[in-house]
């Protein structure tokens, strides 16, 4: 009997030492050697990693998360991404064992969040379903589609003449308070019903613009599929510096996952994603402002070396992914700001040659009337007619050229008294195209409305109405289409080519609406 117990309990011994498991929890200590400007110099660390997540523990048990930069010889240089004022020297530093993550999920759409994915707009916690690299290698060639699929952004301007494609990397660029906000909150809205999730991240602003913003987007909808992510002016310059990484890192989640949260695939699409940086500018400034406070060497400006691979390793993420991959995409729209229009300054030059093309926003249209104040000129998109449905291919292609005769010669124009025939038609021609081409803000304009009216501007239709009647015409014309020949519009919705028929029809409409037009 004594032999049986023996044996049962050796038995059993056997089984719990089999199941029993112990793990380590391994982690560097170190302490706040010094402290200024959210910069800390900590002692110990001597296993950070480049990135890696920090915890600052000071007094009263505060804790605020920190990312290990620099890592010296005898020293490693920690950002503080929180407040500030509860850490003091000798505080005690511990290592995480991983990289920033940030979370994400469709819990947070519809929310204002600050860069590490903490809410700030009194609405209460958010629930995460997965987390994401805050810094992320962008994929390789291979993993990549070429761009192919229109981002619509509702501006006649820029769907017709500098059209984006899903997965792109667009720059809207240009003068403070030329319009840039607007083109991409305009962007934003005219996603609605397509599915795409928006990114909106700012980069420090004042908190009561982020607040109109918002205000603007829950009036038109936009917010049900739209995070928000502000590093305000207030916010110390780490957390502007990494808004834009965590804004990407945000989206890259509904880019690589399917609606059920897996990993998409071919037969688990991955979601398309617009992100707008809003703006690059300020963030270059405050990556300057650790990279000095940190000691590292300046440069041009006094901008570290490598801002450029900043900017670059940001942009790269935007793609649009294979089948096999789930076919998603991430389409970056980043904001700059320039000064008197000075697009040769370094950071500006950067980011261009980083991009796909720029939108150039001018103070003198903008002070002239012309809203949007896109100058065509200069203005480009380098993915060009592969993001425009063939209607639009169709009606903008002699547009652009158009609008560069009338500017060429408006500027000859007003030394000149007597004008040959074929020049007044062009500046009459010209002048008509530029009104057509105004939109006010936050109502963008579906697709098939814009080549019908583009259709009435590069056709002729316009030329004998007066100038200041051009947007009168326009909008009650398509106000008449859409009543009176509904089949016209969905005939170029749905099959997205304006058809020998479709073109009769568009014809005999704009005839009969001229007849009746006053002015």
């Amino acid at each position: 009997m004594a032999d049986i117990t023996a044996t049962s309990i050796s038995e059993a011994l056997k089984k719990q030492l089999a199941s029993y498991s112990a793990s380590v929890d391994v982690r560097d200590v170190g302490t706040v050697i010094a402290l200024g400007d959210g910069i800390a110099h900590v002692d110990g660390l001597k296993g950070a990693m480049s990135g890696e997540l920090l915890e600052f523990v000071g007094e009263g048990g505060h804790t605020v998360m920190g990312m290990a930069l620099n890592l010296d010889e005898n020293e490693v240089g920690a950002v503080l991404l929180g407040e500030t004022s509860l850490i003091k020297e000798n505080d005690t530093v511990r290592t995480s064992g991983h990289v920033v993550q940030i979370p994400s999920g469709r819990a947070f759409l519809g929310r204002v969040v600050d860069p590490l994915g903490m809410p700030i707009d009194g609405k209460g916690a958010i629930t995460a379903e997965g987390t994401r690299p805050l810094e992320f290698k962008a994929p390789g060639v291979i993993a990549r589609k070429g761009v192919h699929e229109p981002m619509q952004t509702g501006i006649m301007a820029i769907d017709a003449m500098i059209p984006i494609g899903r997965g792109q990397r667009e720059l809207i660029i240009g003068d403070r308070q030329t319009g840039k906000t607007s083109v991409a909150v305009d962007a934003i809205i005219n996603q609605k019903g397509t599915g795409v999730i928006c990114i909106y991240v700012a980069i420090g602003q004042k908190a009561s613009t982020v607040a109109g913003i918002v205000q603007q987007l829950e009036a038109y909808g936009a917010m049900d599929y739209t995070i928000v992510v502000a590093a305000n002016a207030s916010d110390p310059a780490p957390v502007q510096y990494i808004a834009p990484m965590a804004g990407t890192a945000m989206g890259e989640y509904f880019m690589y996952n399917g609606e059920d949260g897996k990993p998409a695939s071919k037969d688990n699409p991955g979601r398309a994603v617009l992100c707008v940086f809003d703006d690059l500018s300020k963030q270059a400034v405050a990556y300057r402002q650790m990279s000095l406070t940190l000691r590292r060497p300046p440069g041009r400006e006094a901008y570290p070396g490598d801002v450029f691979y900043l900017h670059s390793r940001l942009l790269e993420r935007a793609v649009k992914m294979n089948d096999e991959l789930g076919a998603g995409s991430l389409t970056a729209l980043p904001v700059i700001e320039t000064q008197a229009g000075d697009v040769s300054a370094y950071i500006p030059t950067n980011v261009i040659s980083i991009t796909d093309g720029q939108i150039f926003l001018q103070s003198d249209l903008f002070f002239q009337g012309v809203r949007p104040a896109i100058n065509v000129g200069i203005s480009v998109s380098r993915v060009g007619g592969s993001a425009q449905i063939k209607g639009m291919k169709q009606v903008a292609g002699s547009l652009r050229l158009d609008l560069a005769s009338y500017r060429e010669l408006a500027a000859f124009a007003q030394f000149g008294s007597d004008l040959d025939k074929s020049t007044q038609n062009t500046l009459s021609r010209g002048a008509r195209l530029v009104e057509l081409l105004k939109q006010g803000r936050f109502v963008p304009m579906p697709v098939e409305k814009q080549v019908m009216a583009i259709f009435a501007g590069t056709k002729g239709y316009l030329d004998g109405i007066e100038v200041e009647n051009v947007l009168r015409f326009r909008d009650e014309f398509l106000a008449f289409a859409e009543s009176a020949h509904p089949e016209i519009g969905a005939a170029i919705r749905d099959e997205k080519v304006i058809s020998p028929e479709t073109e009769a029809g568009l014809r005999a409409a704009l005839e009969e609406f001229s007849s009746g037009f006053e002015g």
